[in-house]
């Protein structure tokens, strides 16, 4: 019979902890919007750092 009441106890506190959803997240409260700065301030083409965008096996092979 102690048992018994001790899951309850023990069922109320779980309900107690976990029985309910957390409030939502609002949108707005996710989100940041930001203005994007450029990478390269002087807006040229940069050769050296640009080849971090090329993944072909022929460019790596030099064909």
């Amino acid at each position: 019979m102690e048992s018994n009441s001790t899951s309850d106890v023990a069922a109320q506190i779980r309900h107690a902890r976990f029985g309910q959803l957390p409030e939502r997240v609002a949108y707005a409260d996710m989100v940041e919007e930001r203005p994007s700065d450029p990478k390269d301030p002087s807006g040229g083409y940069n050769p050296e750092g640009s080849w971090n965008h090329f993944s072909c096996l022929a460019l790596d092979l030099g064909l």
